[in-house]
């Protein structure tokens, strides 16, 4: 049986990316005491409010089609939201709701980009964003992002890239996995660039609201000079602690979602009418108000791994500017990332993700998810430290 080009183009750029994450539920799955820093998953339950206000919207009947732009009632809460963030008028033809940020992720390259285009990615990136350009056709373009600058995009680096067949730049800040958040000036700089050389940026805001105190939260969508050519995406995934629900959506130029809009209907033709009460019962109260609580939790326990870690065995541990992951530096050990993942799998019993996962950049480092509680990962760090 043969397959299409494009399925070829992305086979390994999925699922495979999580091996390790799927070694380590395989051994919990058969009693073996492993502790999971591997995923980004909160560890806090979701608003009890998103359950109760999609039960009574499935009690009440509200199980049947949808339409593909989205619910209007959503869609004004976000289009509210964002006319407060820009301070300008964004109105509900500027919005469509997606299956989460991976959905609005594939929904938007699939409008802007096809076979012969390039995309400029940062190196390290999250894990599936090769895979949504690839389906295009288009090709990813790497631009490494470089420890010494705590990982933060050079606009310099950029323009090292940028080709004629540059058509896009995926930005993503906060950043997953190295949690560096870029400044109003840095973005304002990315944004001249982009304009000057007529390109899209598509930025993935997810962790928006999982920013620590000393950085501040910027999007280029909140600067008319570059409005017109931004598509802001998010979700509920993070800041709700909502992952399941799969409710996301983007936030871009009129022109730009009725390009979107026949895309998203041939794909899923709307999220289901009683997720997209949820996401609005808790959108329309503002800021999550799990998100403080979250941002605690992970900058403590940011400050934990470093203070236990960072020159360790000559390891190095990153500062995270927000988000819910530490990278840790060990290429000193020779091993590659998946390595020495494997190793602390095997030997200390504790699950991160490979550096590799997020692009070459990060191959002789892991990543360590801060979504468990603080004794727990005192315990993972004291593990660690035997095996180091």
């Amino acid at each position: 049986m043969t397959f299409s080009k494009r399925a070829q183009a992305i086979s390994g750029l999925g699922g495979d990316k999580w091996a390790l994450h799927f070694a380590a539920k395989e051994k919990i799955e058969s009693g073996q005491d492993i502790i999971s820093l591997s995923i980004g998953e909160p560890e806090l339950l979701p608003p009890p409010m998103l359950g109760e206000v999609a039960k009574s919207a499935i009690d009440a009947g509200r199980v049947g089609y949808t339409n593909g732009p989205g619910e209007l009632a959503l869609r004004k809460i976000l289009a509210d939201k964002y006319t407060e963030r820009a301070q300008r008028l964004i109105s509900t033809d500027q919005v469509l709701i997606t299956a989460g940020t991976q959905n609005a992720l594939y929904l938007t390259f699939q409008t802007l980009v096809g076979p012969g285009d390039e995309v400029l990615v940062t190196d390290p990136l999250y894990a599936t964003y090769e895979g949504v350009i690839r389906a295009t056709g288009a090709e990813p373009v790497s631009i490494y992002l470089r420890p010494e600058m705590n990982f933060h995009l050079q606009v310099d680096d950029i323009k090292r890239k940028i080709t004629s067949k540059t058509k896009a730049l995926l930005l993503n800040s906060p950043q997953n996995p190295t949690g560096a958040v870029l400044t109003e000036k840095e973005l304002n700089k990315i944004g001249d660039l982009a304009k000057a050389n007529n390109f899209w940026i598509v930025s993935d805001e997810v962790y928006e609201e999982l920013v620590f105190p000393g950085s501040k939260f910027a999007s280029a969508f909140d600067n008319s000079d570059f409005a017109d050519r931004t598509v802001a995406l998010s979700s509920i995934s993070k800041s709700h602690a909502a992952a399941g629900y799969r409710a996301g959506w983007l936030v871009a130029s009129k022109e730009f979602c009725a390009a979107a809009l026949p895309i998203l209907e041939t794909d899923i033709f709307g999220t289901p009418p009683f997720i997209q009460d949820a996401a609005a019962a808790v959108l329309e109260k503002g800021p999550s108000a799990l998100a403080p609580t979250m941002r605690a939790n992970y900058a403590r326990r940011a400050k934990m791994v470093f203070d236990e870690l960072d020159g360790f065995g000559n390891l190095k541990v990153t500062r995270p500017e927000a988000g819910m992951f530490v990278l840790i530096d060990a290429r000193i050990s020779g091993q590659t990332s998946t390595e020495f993942g494997r190793k602390l799998l095997e030997e200390a019993g504790v699950a991160v993700m490979p550096g590799s996962s997020f692009g070459k950049a990060l191959d002789g480092f892991v990543r360590v998810s801060l979504t468990v509680d603080d004794d727990v990962l005192v315990r993972a760090l004291s593990q660690i430290k035997k095996v180091i």
